[in-house]
């Protein structure tokens, strides 16, 4: 079940309704019917002499929760203690749970079932397994048997993973590296060039790719999901690739980057 309030020390996504001479009253975006309040104090560092200078009316800002009193459903906030990269994540972040709750919507117009019922048959469920309902978006947009392998059934995961592949935008890391590969044997290129193919794949949402650079040095470039996967990968294929090619007389070397 969704929380009623935020968590000390919370992030949250607040729209400025009031503006005064003494702080801002905010409505806390994401908890339906809550207002929450800046002291003018935790409005910006040092002193502020006119408060909209800072803040106004219609404003979208983010917030640190410095406490919270659920007998009155006070929240007190901080602008201040929020730097710029966490302002930018959490809008980021507050974005994507709004697409996904029409995503959501877009799944039970499929189904025959109301958002409600799709919160309460399977999507809080989701929220705790994955962090958020965009999350689990995303990893069925990548992995299209992420639900089943976390134990979910039902005749709506075809249908959730159709709708995530339809539009959620996979995020792609991309790293590079380079192998100095060589081969005395008379027939060495052949063999040099099957030991790049074991680098070369383009499966599972993975691409490896190997360019010519100038002999005996290759570039490796690898576009993954996330950076361990990608790692991952890399580590794997050079090495089948070096001991492929040592095997038969040759000689390889992996680097980051170009001496």
């Amino acid at each position: 079940m969704p929380k009623e309030l935020p968590e000390t020390g919370e992030l949250v996504v607040c729209t400025v309704e009031r503006a005064k001479g003494f702080g801002a009253f905010v409505k806390l975006e994401e908890y339906p019917d809550k207002k929450g309040f800046i002291h003018i104090k935790e409005v910006a560092p040092g002193w502020v002499k006119n408060i909209r200078d800072y803040v106004r009316e219609g404003q979208r800002i983010v917030c640190r929760v410095m406490d919270v009193d659920p007998s009155k459903g006070y929240v007190d906030l901080s602008l201040k203690r929020v730097n710029e990269h966490q302002k930018k994540e959490k809008i980021q972040q507050w974005k994507n749970e709004q697409k996904a709750e029409k995503l959501l919507e877009m799944l039970g117009e499929r189904i025959d079932l109301s958002i409600e019922e799709c919160y309460e048959k399977f999507g809080y469920e989701l929220i705790e397994k994955f962090g958020s309902l965009y999350n689990a978006f995303e990893e069925c947009a990548i992995n299209e048997n992420a639900l089943k392998e976390e134990g979910f059934e039902g005749d709506w995961i075809e249908v959730f993973v159709d709708i995530a592949k339809e539009n959620v935008i996979v995020p792609y890391v991309e790293i590079k590296g380079y192998i100095e590969i060589t081969c005395p044997l008379p027939d060495g290129i052949k063999h040099i060039k099957k030991a790049l193919q074991l680098i070369e794949k383009k499966e599972n949402e993975i691409e490896i790719n190997v360019k010519y650079i100038s002999a005996p040095v290759y570039m490796i470039d690898v576009k993954a999901p996330d950076y361990k996967s990608a790692e991952k990968e890399l580590k794997e294929r050079i090495e089948k690739s070096i001991e492929y090619i040592e095997k038969r007389g040759g000689t390889g070397k992996f680097m980051r980057e170009l001496k």
